[in-house]
């Protein structure tokens, strides 16, 4: 009998660690996984010598993330939209062949966010070099990581004189006497009116 105020014991032992007679030993084991990571990285140094000179990731738009709690936070998104590419001046198949990434699913609710990813994509032409088939490539070294990443530096803050202007500013005395304000702004328009018909 479970004696004192313990928790009830309800251990899980379901992993059979050797034969039985349900069938052989069925814990999955991770002992491959330095070979796998290996593995990777020859993937993704094969795979950049295929596209080699043009960068291994594709341009990507500047995105805010969802819900009220991160919208003001900017990360990359998964493409830019075809409103944005019609401005720029670029086909979405096109676009698609010269390294920028497209998602047609994605609008643009604002003007800013519209000027922004366009300011990018015309950036990003400027800088563009494309070579045609049996071009002499060896000039150009690959870029390795994101394209264009988005600066994070915030500005350095500015100090102010402390003046005697801001000094004697009551700041709460000034709240309340606003609040005030509103708070009676309907009455005494009503007073006005009353006055007004009398």
């Amino acid at each position: 009998m479970v004696k004192h105020n313990n928790i009830i014991p309800n251990i899980h032992c379901k992993k059979k660690y050797a034969e039985s007679s349900r069938g052989p030993l069925k814990v999955k084991l991770a002992l491959d996984q330095a070979s796998r990571k290996k593995s990777r990285r020859l993937a993704r140094a094969k795979k950049a010598a295929a596209l080699a000179p043009a960068p291994v990731q594709k341009l990507r738009p500047i995105v805010h993330c969802p819900t009220q709690k991160y919208s003001a936070k900017t990360r990359l998104g998964k493409g830019f939209t075809l409103e944005e590419l019609k401005v720029a001046g670029l086909a979405p198949k096109y676009a698609q062949t010269i390294g920028i990434a497209v998602d047609h699913r994605r609008s643009n609710h604002c003007q800013e966010s519209l000027d922004l990813n366009v300011a990018r994509l015309n950036a990003y032409k400027a800088n563009l070099v494309i070579l045609k088939k049996g071009d002499d490539a060896s000039a150009f070294a690959q870029l390795k990581g994101s394209l264009q990443p988005i600066d994070y530096s915030k500005p350095a803050l500015e100090m102010q004189e402390v003046t005697e202007d801001l000094k004697s500013f009551k700041a709460f005395t000034t709240m309340r006497v606003a609040r005030q304000e509103t708070r009676v702004a309907g009455y005494r328009i009503a007073v006005e009116n009353r006055k007004k018909k009398e």
